[in-house]
């Protein structure tokens, strides 16, 4: 009895941490889902990310590191790799020195806590991606604000947390060393004057080979060289006891991973041992120099492939190393010159077309106020046509149109006529422009032709210049074979580019779509147009119709119905005028007598000779009737 009750007791106690890992695993994914909810947001600044990052990062870290689960750390990891939390995180780090002016402390943390999630990281189906494209980009962004923080006076605690970060991250993948020997910002931080930051680029390689039992075994010869010239350098240019021990303590320290192999790298630095034995003795650590001098001493009674080439391998290798240091420090020099000349120029470009944009404006609210001042002053001139217009007697209604139609064909005659001439003159132009430029074309191909013809003549007459290659070896097979492996280790590594078929056929929908939107768009304009060409028209139509009506006096009642107009302006102006003749009808037989008549008569002279100077030939008619009502 007693044991089926531990028994059960066992079964509820694995039950129960059954169900407690599943919630932490919840937890788990609703705070990583939750973080990366809050980096999509668009109105954080770079201080506010980092420091979301900061705090979303230490929190999942800290959940997992609480549990029993030994895997529970990893797959925390994990999932902010796949999320693409730790994305973010490098998008943070890589942002510009301008933007980071308060927050170094921050950027130092979050570099480490990225460095961290990447040690122990399971990326599953994309450890090649993880691998070969995530890790060398989190080793770029680090090494840069390593190298951002050598410039600050307050940056190097924050340095060395970077550095750190860096031999963490070099320990649990030690394919990054070459990515870290061979970038720009390592070459920039070994440029600094100041001897903490050496001594801290030291303490990386060396707290990294202490962790790693085999890390300078697994790196080529390039690389040992880079770290060998490092150290010498600093021995040879350096005398506080801190760097030289530590470049010595590197030195021994890769002479027990590597054994005989590094002997014949040491052979390459000669009178190592006579500076060790001047400049490095009585400064605390006498039994460290005299093991490396030994060291080095013992190395050169093993045949080396650098004795076997004579005397050429040798001048190779200096020319190689004078190359190597003018190219560095030529880029060095460069660098500032052209980050300076890059923002002057983008700065130039910005203002530019600021400017551009701004003359763009202002012509365009220019032409806009043109237009509508044109358009304001044509309306007013037409109302005053039309107040003056309503004044003027019928009886010269059709000399004055005569008159308009005469001179409006004699403007569309002339303009037509100057158009036609200018299109001439312009087509004669162009025709005598092409023919020359078909000259000149035809004369520099001949030109072109016989120059070429000319230089092979003296070409082949020339004595033949002798090869380059003599006095050199041919290439043997060995050399063949090894040149071949180090094209196809190339071509494995840098991969070409190309698109899958799945993104050709989401960009291909996509193109469809937009065609599809700019058809519609295009039919609607279309459409569109139609409409406006049909109102205007309809407009022209009605207005032709109602300037060539005949007076009302002579339209059968059974046509008058075909004289009415949609009009309101129109309809207003018809009730005014029969308004005006009902008016007239009712007036006393003697108003229109005797002087009245005559003095209605000189009006209306006078008021055409007024409208013949104000409007310029323009006349609008009606009948007598109407004319004798507007007057009155």
């Amino acid at each position: 009895m007693y044991t089926h009750l531990k028994g059960s007791c066992v079964c509820f106690q694995v039950r129960a941490s059954s169900v407690g890992v599943m919630e932490l695993e919840e937890e788990e994914e609703a705070l990583i889902s939750e973080l990366k909810k809050q980096l999509e947001r668009e109105d954080l600044s770079p201080a506010q990310k980092i420091s979301l990052l900061n705090s979303g990062l230490q929190k999942a870290l800290n959940s997992a590191s609480v549990q029993m689960s030994s895997g529970a750390l990893a797959r925390v990891k994990s999932q902010l790799y796949l999320s693409g939390v730790l994305s973010h995180c490098v998008l943070a780090l890589a942002l510009p020195p301008s933007r980071l002016q308060a927050s170094w402390g921050p950027a130092a943390s979050l570099a480490y806590l990225t460095s961290s999630c990447c040690v122990g990281l399971e990326a599953g189906s994309r450890s090649e991606a993880f691998h070969r494209l995530f890790l060398p980009s989190v080793l770029d962004v680090l090494l840069s604000l390593a190298s951002q923080l050598t410039a600050r006076e307050e940056g190097v605690s924050l340095f060395r947390k970077v550095m750190d970060s860096v031999g963490w991250l070099l320990s649990a993948h030690p394919q990054l060393a070459s990515q870290v020997l061979n970038s720009i910002h390592y070459e920039q931080i070994q440029m600094c004057d100041d001897v903490t930051v050496a001594l801290h680029c030291l303490q990386l390689w060396i707290q990294t080979g202490s962790v790693s039992r085999d890390f300078f075994s697994g790196l080529d010869d390039d690389c040992l060289l880079l770290l060998l010239h490092e150290a010498v350098g600093h021995l040879a240019f350096s005398s506080r006891p801190s760097a030289g021990a530590a470049s010595i303590r590197l030195m021994l320290l890769m002479a027990a991973q590597l054994g005989l192999r590094l002997q014949p790298l040491l052979l390459s630095f000669r009178g190592l041992d006579s500076l060790l034995r001047k400049d490095w003795r009585g400064r605390g650590f006498d039994q460290e120099v005299e093991k490396l001098i030994g060291l080095v001493q013992s190395g050169r009674s093993v045949p080396t492939p650098s004795e076997v080439s004579g005397e050429r391998a040798r001048a190779a290798c200096v020319i190689q190393a004078a190359w190597r240091s003018f190219r560095t420090r030529r880029r060095i020099r460069s660098l500032n010159r052209a980050v300076g000349a890059l923002q002057r120029r983008y700065r130039a470009r910005r203002r530019q077309q600021e400017q551009q944009k701004e003359a763009q404006q202002w012509e365009e609210e220019l032409k806009y106020q043109v237009c509508l001042r044109r358009q304001r002053a044509r309306r007013e001139f037409h109302q005053k046509q039309r107040r003056l217009l309503q004044l003027l007697p019928p009886g010269q209604v059709q000399p004055y149109l005569q008159a308009c139609e005469r001179r409006a064909a004699v403007l569309i005659q002339s303009c037509w006529r100057g158009f036609r001439e200018r299109r001439r003159y312009n087509h004669t132009l162009k025709l005598s422009l092409r023919e020359s430029h078909r000259q000149q074309q035809a004369a520099r191909t001949l030109q072109r032709a016989v120059r070429r013809f000319l230089d092979k003549r003296r070409s082949a007459q020339a004595p033949p210049l002798p090869p380059l290659w003599i006095g050199q070896e041919g290439l043997t097979d060995a050399r063949r074979l090894e040149l071949r492996q180090q094209v196809e280790e190339y071509i494995s590594v840098h991969r070409s580019s190309r698109v899958s078929p799945e993104e050709c056929a989401s960009l291909h929908q996509e193109a469809q779509l937009l065609l599809q939107e700019a058809l519609q768009r295009g039919a609607q304009q279309r459409r569109e147009e139609q409409r406006l060409q049909a109102l205007l028209a309809h407009t022209h139509t009605q207005l032709e119709l109602l300037r060539e009506a005949p007076p009302l006096s002579a339209v059968p009642p059974a046509c008058a119905a075909a004289f009415l107009s949609p009009a309101g302006s129109v309809a207003a102006r018809g009730r005014h005028a029969h308004n005006g003749a009902l008016q007239l009808t009712r007036r006393p037989w003697w108003a229109g007598l005797g002087g009245a008549e005559e003095g209605a008569t000189a009006g209306h002279a006078h008021l055409e000779a007024e409208l013949e100077a104000e409007l310029r030939g323009l006349f609008i008619g009606g009948t007598a009737a109407t004319g004798r009502a507007l007057k009155l």
